[in-house]
Parts: structure tokens; sequence; C-alpha cells
């Protein structure tokens, strides 16, 4: 598990999501694609950069090779959402497995002795989850039924007997354990859960690993032993409300629960913690925090992920001999995602960079050979005409270094200075990645340069630096997004009177309390599906974050208590300080920033007389689920920035 935060607020994977295809022609349907204004490359429309299919590998506690090791599952948005999709290992097109009818399909797992398959999907992004499975004659059953809960998937015993879910049907606020029969989905209730997060069970199924979300910045440890009587959780790691933890999962053999953490230095390590002596040991330590341990079947293999300064790394090491593994050529990016064949023999993992989206590759470990699988791109877009990211870092108004990612468009220069805007990431503890992003590549292929600054408070640059912000949010970290803008202001190819700013969720926030706060700093505001009043948003948490609220009102502050500083940093009562235009866009069915915070910021800076555009997506929650929307979304984007930021008149 992330962190908390990333995972209440984080839109990181919706508000800036990638897409690519194989068979779009360029601007399909309107002319030919014209000159940039930067006169290098030709401009692209949004259809043409959304045109993409982009590609999910199963969580790694589910089975994403078949049985027979023909086929991964994949969640694949072909049709323009995402749906579950078998890809031959061998090569060949997908065959799409599920119909959704416009809903996001999540495929889970392979069941492990025949093709049916379990896989999830909400009601128009409201998040809340059903658990289905997908029978061989491709009929589907709904596993979970009932009215306003939420299911997730926990995992597979090893013989494959049995799958664990859990759901919140007894209690909206917290998830409880059930055991289902791999064959009659016959269950029965395992764990009710006290108001703890459930995080893994082991393969025999005896060990519940949980977490404990007791104030900032990350919970306790426990572990119950479903094989006794009383079931009572236990406390394995030492109280520390300094230290960050998260449970990766348990070894295959079930001697050792994996967890992460930085107890020990600034970065998490991975330790291990013997479930018969109760002993714990390093497994492995990092310079960068480690993400995530994942070992295949038999245990022969392990994976393990790290965050390399914005970057995926992952280390495939043969535990036998304690050997890494040499990788062959690949080409160039982050790996992530590592999932082991049933035999061990292949290993499937996602490689993506800044110039290419999410591509589905397999390595035989025998002969080492890896095959590309897919071809996300859209091959109307020549590579070329794509931008690299560069990592930089700028000092901030105190003196502390800021990691960011930089995207300079093709042709800026000193003599053709480019508008610029500063993006802002969700969280607030997210990160912004040099991975593929198909609306920054959208905005520079326009002509606008891209400075995604990662400011105190982010993750990925050690404890310190990720609660710097705590409890200081609106001001401490809103400073770093102003000098960002100074920093980008400072580049000779940067057109200094025109550089705005744009963020989703959290970074939605920091696009508004920008203007209201540092109403003299940018040029125009584009919010996407932002927090505008943190009274109403802390008191209006979803109910199935209640075991995460003590993490999130400690963050944040407590409404009940903090209600007077809440108000202060809250955009909506600022909202008379806001001069420059805004472009707002919002889901109606999000359930973490409710329509009315949108509306009413929209309400509050038209009063002002400043030009205010408004885009609600009815059938979108917390960020965009659908093709159909992030282009048009993406377009508006350009038009806004068009017509506001380099002036350019009337677009529409």
């Amino acid at each position: 598990m992330t962190r908390i935060l990333l995972i209440l607020f984080a839109a990181l994977a919706l508000w800036s999501c990638s897409d690519s295809s194989n068979d779009a022609a360029p601007n399909a349907g309107t002319a030919p694609p014209k000159l940039a204004t930067h006169g290098v490359v030709p401009e692209y429309d949004a259809t043409t950069f959304f045109q993409t299919t982009r590609y999910l590998l199963p969580a790694a506690r589910g089975y994403a090779f078949s049985p027979d090791g023909t086929d991964l599952l994949v969640s694949s948005d072909e049709t323009g959402v995402f749906e579950a999709s078998g890809l031959p290992v061998a090569g060949g097109d997908t065959e799409r497995l599920t119909s959704s009818s416009g809903n996001t399909v999540r495929a889970i797992s392979w069941f492990p002795h025949d093709r049916r398959i379990l896989y999830q999907f909400d009601e128009g992004g409201n998040e809340l989850n059903h658990i289905y499975v997908r029978e061989i004659d491709g009929s589907s059953r709904d596993l979970t039924p009932g009215d306003g809960l939420k299911a997730e998937f926990s995992g597979w015993v090893s013989d494959g007997s049995a799958f664990y879910l859990r759901t919140t049907e007894r209690d909206r606020r917290v998830f409880d354990v059930y055991r289902y029969n791999a064959e009659d989905y016959s269950r029965e209730l395992v764990f009710e859960n006290p108001g703890l997060i459930i995080s893994a069970v082991s393969n025999n199924g005896r060990w519940l690993a949980l977490e404990k979300s007791s104030f900032f910045p990350d919970p306790d440890v426990f572990l119950v032993d479903l094989d006794s009587d009383d079931r009572e959780p236990k406390l394995i790691t030492r109280r520390d409300h300094t230290i960050s933890r998260s449970i990766s999962g348990f070894t295959p053999d079930d001697s050792r629960l994996i967890y992460l953490t930085d107890e020990f230095g600034e970065f998490k390590d991975a330790w291990a913690y013997d479930l018969e002596t109760g002993k714990k040991s390093v497994l492995v330590d990092s310079d960068w925090d480690v993400l995530s341990v994942v070992y295949s079947r038999s245990g022969r293999y392990r994976a393990v992920s790290f965050n390399a300064d914005a970057s995926d790394d992952v280390v495939i090491t043969d535990t036998r001999t304690d050997s890494t593994l040499e990788l062959p050529p690949l080409p160039g990016g982050g790996l992530a995602s590592v999932r082991f064949s049933h035999d061990d023999t292949k290993v499937a993992f996602i490689l993506d960079s800044s110039t290419s989206p999410s591509n589905v590759h397999v390595l035989d470990l025998a002969t080492m050979t890896q095959a590309q699988l897919t071809n996300a791109l859209n091959a109307a877009i020549k590579p070329q005409h794509l931008v690299d990211t560069e990592v930089v870092r700028y000092e901030s108004y105190d003196g502390l270094e800021i990691p960011a990612i930089l995207y300079k468009p093709h042709g800026a220069s000193a003599d053709n200075p480019a508008p610029a805007l500063v993006a802002v990431h969700g969280g607030p503890g997210g990160q912004s990645r040099t991975r593929y992003n198909a609306m920054f590549q959208h905005l520079v292929n326009h002509g606008y340069a891209v400075l995604a600054a990662n400011n105190r408070g982010s993750s990925g640059y050690g404890k310190t630096f990720k609660h710097l912000d705590d409890q200081n949010h609106g001001d401490a970290d809103l400073g770093d997004i102003v000098e960002a803008k100074r920093y980008l202001a400072g580049l000779p190819w940067v057109d200094g009177e025109k550089i705005g700013i744009i963020g989703g969720s959290y970074g939605g926030y920091m696009v508004v309390a920008a203007l209201a706060f540092e109403p003299d700093v940018f040029h125009v505001g584009i919010d996407i599906f932002g927090v505008t009043n943190w009274i109403r948003t802390l008191r209006n948490i979803p109910p199935w974050w209640e075991p995460f609220k003590d993490s999130l009102y400690g963050e944040m502050g407590d409404p009940s208590t903090d209600e007077e500083r809440l108000r202060a940093i809250s955009p909506l009562f600022h909202a008379k300080n806001i001069r420059v235009p805004l472009l707002v866009v919002q889901g109606a069915n999000d359930p973490r920033v409710l329509q009315v915070e949108s509306d009413e910021i929209v309400e509050a800076v038209r009063s002002n007389g400043v030009p205010v555009e408004y885009i609600v997506f009815p059938d979108e929650g917390h960020g965009f689920r659908k093709r159909e929307n992030r282009i048009t979304a993406s377009d508006a984007y350009i038009k806004f920035l068009d017509r506001h930021l380099r002036g350019e008149g009337d677009q529409s």
C-alpha cells in the first residue's frame, strides 16, 4: 500500500492520463495538421494525442498470466474506456473479455486453473467498485451485490481453491474480509474489521496483514492469525509517528511478511518480519524509495521496484544464487509492474518513457530474449515530434532545492520564447514523474512549455522533504510553486509575461490557491476538480475513508478544531482576490471533491468580472476515465490558453 494521502487525493493517474493507439489518422475528420506557431513540428489535435490504447497489468496479488501461459490479462482502453482483455504472449491482437457499457473495468486476475477472470468496475466514476467473475462461456456475475458498498480484491490461496475479497457491505466505513470458494463462489466471513486497513492475506490463508492510520505520516502494522479463535490484531511495529510504513506482502512460503519503512533513513527500505520468531531484518536497502517487492510463484525470483528520481527502476534477483539478472537491451524508459508466469519461465512488465506510452513486454528467463507485445503510440504521431523530459532542480524561497520535470517545446528559443505552465500534481503527497503524459505532450506540441513541479510534501525525495508541508498547505508548498514560475521566467526561451498554472485534485486546489493568495504571479489558471473549501471537503469524506481519517486530518487539519486555519487556506473564501482568467473542470460523480466545490468557485470568480470557463462531465468522477472526455478537456485547455495566455483572440 502506498502513501495514505496519495491514495486519498492523488489524481495523478487520472487527470494527466496518457493514451495511444495504432490506427488513428492524424487529426481525424479535420484538415491536415498545420505548422505549429513555433514552426518546427506539425500541430496535432487532442484526438490524435488521445487516440491511443493504454495497457495495465493486474496488481501483483492477481495472476497476470493465464494458467497455460499463452495469454496475459490486461486492462486495455481500445474502446475508449478500460476493459479486460487477453493479450497473446506469442504476439497478436487482444481479445476483449468484458463489455462494461461505458464504465471503466480493471482486470484483477485469471483464475489459477482455468480461463475465468475476476474484474471490477464502478458506475460513472463513483468509486463504488463491485467484483465480477467472467465465466468461461462469457457470462458475468456480480460477486459483491448490493447498493452503496465498495469491494476490493485481496488475493488467492496458493492452491487456487479460494480467493479473498473485502467489502463494506456490513459497515460502509470499513472493509471486512470474505473467503470465496473458487468453484461455487460460496463464501465465509473470515475477519470482521474493527476499523483497520486491510493490506494482504498470506498464500496459505492463515495470516492477515493490516495497517492502522494512527495520525500521520503512515500506519502501524498489525498481524492477525486467522487460525486462532480470537483473531485479535497484533502490533508488530514500534509506535513512532515520524516513521513511514506500508505492507508489500507475504513471501511465497508464508515465512515472512515484507513491509517498507523509512525507519532507518530518509528513504523506504524493504524489511522482513519472520512470522515464526518475530525477528525483523533488512531485505533491500536503497538510496531511493523501494516501491514494491514481488516474488515469482515458487519464490525463485524477486523483483524490487524503486522510485529513482521520478523514474521507475527494477532489479530482478535469482534468490537461489542471490544474483541480479542481467536484462537484455530494452527501449529507454522506466520498467514497472513486473509479473511472473506460473512456471517461472517468463516475466511480463510495463515499459514507458516521456516519449513512449506504456507498452507490455515479455522476457523469457531461460534465453533472456524479450518481445514487445503492444505498440501504444498513435502511428499518426512521429516520435521525433514528441518532447523528452529533463529532470531539473530550482531553489525555493528558503533555499530548499525543488525537483521538477521540464518539457521544452521544439523551436523555443530566446528569439522565439514560449508561453509556459507550472503543473501541480495531486496528493498532496503525489509526485510528477517522467512517464508519458498525453496532456502535457499536447500542450507542448502547441508551443507551451511545462514545468511539473515536485513541491515540498511530494513523495519520492525522502521523509524530511515529504513532511515539510504538514499542516502548512497553501503556504509552504505554495511558495515552491511561486518560485517555479520565477524559475520558468528566468529561462531565456520562456516568455516570462505569459506563464499560467494547471493542476488536478490537490493540484487543482493549488491552482485556485495561487490565484487567490498570490494574485500577481500567474496570468491564467486551469483547475481540474480541485478542492476550494477544505472545511466542507474534510467533513464530507467518503465513508470508506474512515480508517484513513486520522492520517488525513493529521496532514490537513481537523475541521472540528482547525476551522479557522482551514478557512484561511481555502480559496473559496478569498475568491475576491482572483482577477485572471480561470478554467474549471469537474466530474459530476466525484465523491472526493464534490461538484458544489467547483460550482461555488466559478460563481464567486465570475462575480469579480473575471472570465471563467466551466466544464462539467456528467459521466466522470474524480478524474477522466473516458477517452472522449479527455479529448474534450485537452482541447478546451488549448483553446483557453490560446485565448487568454498566448493572446490570440477568440478561438471558439
